[in-house]
């Protein structure tokens, strides 16, 4: 796809999907259980990919330099968008190279209105540390709502995507970005009876993000053509040859779901 021919004619939406596993996702998809996601997706799948970072801090900053999950496959693979650097490998005919630090003012100097939904603790402008990665958005929103430990998580995050969208002019070109916060830790609250977070208590928590996305969608084709990126960050250990959680270098943590494709 020419991102060159994208960018400046579409709205752009980036979601990532913090935590999720590629294994439960593809299981979901192939039982039927993330059916409005399924519709989305290109042949109604997940591509494998390797995310450039074991935690959301570190993907991120890969995310938004241009280095997104890269294909589960050897080979040099071009990228959509790149920060303009001398030795790049990656940057191709196709990928929509911006004279930036980052995709977010890359996009902002192409007349892109740039607005951060947030959700785990890296987002949430608490503290220094929780301002860096949505500093970089012309808007950023974070509440408690729209947090790890509020179990309407996600309705809360699109109900708040949707209201921006509304808001802004259709001529206006938008950057959204959403890091959906319900699949990380704690998430047992999406399986009735559990008393510790799960791979099924994960699976649980990924059903319940794909019945909240179908209005976000519907508020994108309002406004005309978009095109979407949705992918994790990073995956997490269920006790997996002794491992819990992430920032390790495991494959059911560098091992991701990820899918692009054009909303018309």
């Amino acid at each position: 796809m020419d991102m060159n021919a994208v960018v400046g004619t579409h709205d752009l939406l980036f979601i990532t999907l913090d935590t999720l596993r590629h294994d439960v996702a593809v299981e979901l998809a192939a039982q039927g259980r993330t059916p409005n996601l399924a519709a989305l997706l290109p042949g109604g799948q997940w591509e494998e990919r390797h995310s450039p970072g074991s935690f959301t801090y570190a993907a991120h900053h890969a995310f938004f330099a241009g280095f997104l999950p890269t294909p589960a496959r050897p080979g040099r693979h071009p990228r959509p968008f790149a920060m303009r650097f001398e030795g790049s490998e990656t940057t191709a005919s196709d990928t929509c190279v911006f004279d930036a630090p980052d995709l977010v003012t890359g996009l902002a100097g192409r007349g892109y209105h740039t607005v951060c939904v947030g959700g785990v603790g890296f987002f949430n402008r608490l503290n220094p540390l929780g301002r860096v990665l949505p500093g970089l958005f012309a808007e950023s929103h974070w509440s408690p709502e729209l947090g790890v430990r509020d179990p309407r998580s996600t309705q809360h995050q699109v109900s708040l995507a949707v209201a921006r969208l509304d808001a802004l002019p259709r001529e206006q070109r938008v950057f959204l970005f959403i890091n959906v916060s319900a699949l990380h830790q704690p998430n047992r609250h999406y399986l009735p009876g559990a008393q510790e977070d799960s791979r099924a208590s994960h699976a649980a928590a990924l059903e319940y993000v794909d019945s909240q996305l179908p209005p976000l969608f519907e508020a994108l084709r309002r406004r005309g053509p978009a095109f979407c990126i949705l992918c994790s960050d990073h995956g997490t250990a269920y006790g997996e040859d002794g491992y819990n959680g992430h920032r390790l270098g495991h494959p059911v943590v560098y091992t991701v779901p990820y899918a692009e494709f054009l909303l018309p």
